[in-house]
């Protein structure tokens, strides 16, 4: 056994460390139905088979490269579709994700009998043996790189297959929540236009915030249908996203989109809601805000020195969205509160981000929209504090003044947003600028002359532009292009290391050795040689 990989890492080094190596091993379990491996006999497999197709069994290769070990085949990915039901081909490699909350229960029950069992998933040629639960922090931190830990490093392996297109639910990330954002704040910025007094002359009608909230629940429906869906079809996706040091703060979305609509609703649907929509709203809140604050401040791979980024202050904002409309409810103590716990966050969150701790790279380009987050916890902060306080008072304008001064400083750097391509986090524009647009409103009411007023009119043109566009573009892509919702690689990581990925990475940081080696020597050798002719010459 020792002898046989030793040859393939000969094999490996021999061909070079960008080419794949065949992983070898046994195939004495399977995945079953639900998600556990089965035993199987190897000898009553090669039977059936070649009772089946009545013929001796053969050695094959498959596009992988199938190898074998002990006598015994590992199933290329066409053996892994068995039939369905309906007489349709079942592609089984997907089967490792599809655990609901039932099947969670039947393992617990199960575990307390007998021990944890293994699951093998292969994919991508490969065949994976792992244990049955989700990735430790520590392997999101070794599997994944890059700022947003969404790229799988080199020495990993996807146990999901990379050669065809997932299904769509599990390709539906928790970050679509982003969508319903953009668009309930649309419908809290027309109401303010609507209702301000400084905003009268332009007769803006309640109309356009009733048609734009209605668009904005059937949005936040639509969206959490579908992510419900994913949840009973895919909860082991959704319990990835969760664990995932970056995904985990976009789980806040959902219910801060349905404060929004809350604090947007037109008064012909509602003139006053009921105190228990806040508390039902805030509570998955501040249950997550236990959870992501304790890992900050505990400390760990999770320690929010390692994992802050501009998309860390969805977990802030919630707080002062909270504090908005528990205030407009008349519930002062509560609004105080997530006003105080928030601000207190916040501080530290902002002087990390602007110093980054956490990581000396910069994001990649296709992430550049969500550091438009600065602009949106202090404009949310301005318009809390006020409501809070009852006027638009000096507190309110220092943190309304500082979402204004970060708002010029990265429409200024116009470079530093274009030249990626379209994906969701574009919609990462939409929300602050609306609420940017909102604290304007809201400031001009407060100081009234021509510029605040054009500032007003600028910044709610320059919002629903955005969203506007972002939306055209976001049904382009959805629906003509299909290729908005990429197979999401952050949530297909191995919960434990092979031995395959170790080889792999020993191999290539061999392999880098050894060019730097050889660069050197090139070089030295260069200036021997240049050395050399310029004595002869002399």
């Amino acid at each position: 056994m020792m002898e046989d990989e030793d040859f393939q890492v000969e094999i490996m080094a021999k061909k070079g460390c960008d080419e794949e190596l065949p992983m070898s091993v046994s195939t004495k379990s399977s995945v079953g139905f639900d998600g556990v491996s089965q035993q199987l006999q190897p000898d009553n497999v090669k039977g059936r088979r070649g009772e089946i197709h009545g013929e001796k069994p053969m050695p094959a290769e498959d596009s992988y490269g199938e190898q074998t070990i002990e006598g015994e085949a590992i199933d290329p990915p066409e053996r892994q579709r068995s039939m369905s039901m309906d007489g349709r081909l079942r592609d089984k490699r997907f089967d490792s994700f599809k655990k609901t909350w039932s099947d969670r229960l039947e393992r617990r029950l199960s575990s307390l009998r007998i021990a944890p069992q293994e699951l093998d998933v292969e994919a991508n040629g490969i065949r994976v043996t792992e244990t049955a639960a989700v990735p430790d922090e520590r392997r999101y931190f070794d599997v994944l790189e890059g700022p947003g830990f969404d790229t799988l490093r080199t020495s990993e392996v996807s146990v999901l297959p990379e050669d065809k297109k997932w299904p769509f639910l599990l390709r539906f990330p928790i970050n679509s929540f982003g969508m319903c954002l953009g668009v309930s704040s649309q419908a809290v910025l027309w109401k303010a236009l609507a209702t301000s007094p400084a905003m009268r002359f332009l007769h803006v009608s309640l109309t356009v915030n009733l048609v734009l909230w209605c668009i904005a629940l059937a949005l936040v429906c639509t969206v959490s249908l579908l992510y419900s869906l994913k949840i009973m079809c895919y909860f082991e996706a959704v319990r990835r996203e969760y664990y995932h040091p970056i995904r985990v703060n976009f789980f806040f979305a959902p219910w801060i989109a349905c404060l929004l609509l809350a604090i947007g609703v037109p008064s012909s649907v509602a003139v006053d809601i009921h105190t228990a929509v806040w508390y039902i709203f805030m509570a998955p809140i501040f249950l997550l805000e236990l959870k992501i604050y304790g890992q900050w401040l505990s400390g760990g791979q999770r320690r929010l020195a390692k994992v802050a980024n501009p998309s860390s202050q969805l977990s802030i904002v919630g707080n002062f969205v909270g504090a908005l409309l528990g205030a407009s409810m008349g519930l002062l103590e509560g609004a105080i509160f997530f006003f105080a716990v928030g601000l207190a966050y916040y501080t530290v969150l902002f002087i990390i981000l602007y110093l980054r701790v956490s990581t000396n790279a910069t994001l990649p380009k296709e992430l550049h929209p969500i550091y438009f987050f600065f602009v949106a916890v202090p404009s949310i902060v301005c318009l809390a504090w006020a409501k809070i306080r009852g006027e638009f008072d000096n507190v309110s304008k220092i943190f309304y003044f500082i979402a204004l001064f970060i708002y010029f400083s990265l429409a200024a750097r116009v470079n530093f947003f274009r030249g990626f391509r379209f994906s969701l986090a574009w919609w990462a524009y939409t929300f602050p600028m609306t609420a940017a647009a909102v604290a304007t409103v809201e400031y001009s009411a407060q100081i009234t002359n021509t510029f605040t007023r054009s500032l007003s009119i600028g910044f709610s043109a320059i919002s629903t532009f955005a969203v506007i566009a972002v939306l055209m573009l976001t049904i382009y892509h959805a629906f003509v292009l299909n290729d908005l919702f990429p197979n999401d690689i952050a949530i297909a990581n191995t919960k434990k290391r092979s031995k395959l990925c170790k080889k792999l990475a020993k191999l290539r940081s061999i392999g880098s050795d050894m060019r730097d080696i050889e660069t050197s020597i090139s070089g030295g050798n260069a200036r021997v040689l240049s050395s050399s002719f310029s004595s002869d010459r002399v």
